[in-house]
């Protein structure tokens, strides 16, 4: 049954992950047919980051007492009603508005489903059970992403929203039917909730997250465009190595969580930054090779999936008391460095005139993020969990 439950959860994330993808993949013809610039379309994507970012510790704070099934299924229905409210969208303004929505329910859901996951296993088990559920990422990538364009190309951008609802509507009813009452954090207050963020090891790991983010953005912001300028690809072969990425996300993701429960967290958070940094640092030096430069994104790739587990299990073992809040500030400060990493990508192609150094911003950046993460396993040497 709980394996059955993890299954949902995946689903539940999947439709959410999509929803925040898709739009990068058809935001000119967002542009053209709401009458807006590529640019101002672009807002869109931020204004769904900064609500996931910025509302979802609130709310996770806010409820950290109910229980996870209701949490999860107003979650849920909030996120049907903001793509219901897409899906009737005739101006931007309607469809700012909707991602606002969309954001922010998408982010309690990602929280309540990592915390229900880590509740309904033993520990020995909670980072295949967040591997499973992180499968729902790299799910949209494959596959998500592809039905949204390809329903576009068919009807309308319109559709793409009604398929999420739809199909969000299914896992609501499915939640509804198969998940069992959970109950929620033990009561703290909401001020000492906040307390944890003044422990170094928190701290730091925040910080890891920041930058790792931060550096994998720079890069996979502009991907397509280092496939296509530096490593001389075609539109239909750049499709096809996407795919294959996503492949590689969605076996680094069963790795990671699988890998979290033999090695631990902290090991595999080593290896996992380590491939980070090499792969990327390598990268410009492969070009020449196309085998070798796909090899090492493709590294890069999967190092990213087999980190996710590891690191929500780390914040789940520190801070076991005040784990919904952890996630979700650990979610929040990742969709700040993505909009942080987008834009420091942007401005490095601008000084460069190329993409090809990119890789060499990102291993930067997330070196820093490697001694920060070397920093939080030091100092939570001196202690197992931390008090909220």
């Amino acid at each position: 049954m709980n394996r059955l439950v993890i299954y949902i959860l995946t689903a539940a994330v999947f439709f959410t992950a999509t929803s925040e993808l898709v739009v990068a993949g058809i935001l000119n013809i967002l542009a053209d047919q709401l009458l807006v610039s590529v640019a101002v379309a672009g807002q869109l994507i931020t204004v769904y980051s900064l609500a996931f970012a910025i509302g979802t510790p609130i709310v996770i704070s806010l409820t950290a007492r109910m229980g996870r099934k209701k949490l999860l299924l107003l979650a849920m229905l909030f996120f049907i009603i903001g793509n219901a409210i897409s899906f009737l969208s005739t101006s931007f303004t309607m469809l700012l508005t909707s991602r606002i929505v969309l954001g922010a329910s998408s982010g309690v859901l990602l929280v309540a489903a990592f915390s229900t996951a880590a509740k309904l296993v033993p520990p020995e088990k909670i980072g295949s059970a967040i591997g499973t559920i992180i499968l729902g990422f790299s799910s949209a990538m494959i596959l998500g992403v592809p039905i949204g364009i390809a329903l576009t190309d068919l009807f309308s951008w319109q559709m793409i929203f009604l398929f999420l609802a739809a199909g969000s509507f299914a896992i609501l009813i499915a939640m509804a039917l198969m998940l069992p009452d959970i109950e929620g954090d033990a009561p703290v207050p909401f001020a000492k909730q906040f307390s944890v963020l003044s422990h170094p090891v928190i701290l730091f790991a925040l910080l890891l997250v920041l930058f790792r983010e931060f550096g994998n953005s720079v890069m996979f912001t502009y991907l397509t465009s280092f496939l296509d300028m530096i490593l001389h690809q075609s539109t239909s072969s750049i499709g096809i190595i996407m795919l294959a990425f996503g492949i590689a996300g969605a076996v680094g993701s069963r790795i990671g969580g699988s890998a979290v429960d033999k090695w631990g967290s902290v090991r595999m958070m080593i290896i996992s930054m380590v491939i980070h940094v090499a792969a990327l640092f390598l990268l410009p030096l492969a070009i020449h090779s196309f085998p070798l430069a796909i090899a090492l994104i493709s590294l890069w790739v999967m190092s990213m999936f087999i980190m996710g587990p590891a690191t929500q299990t780390y914040f789940i073992e520190k801070v076991p008391q005040s784990a919904n809040l952890i996630i979700s500030l650990n979610t929040s400060v990742t969709q700040i460095g993505l909009a942080a990493g987008a834009g420091a990508g942007g401005i490095a192609i601008t000084l460069n005139g190329t993409v090809l150094y990119n890789p060499w911003v990102a291993s930067i950046a997330l070196f820093v993020a490697f001694i920060a993460a070397i920093t939080s396993f030091q100092k939570s040497k001196r202690t197992r969990t931390i008090n909220a």
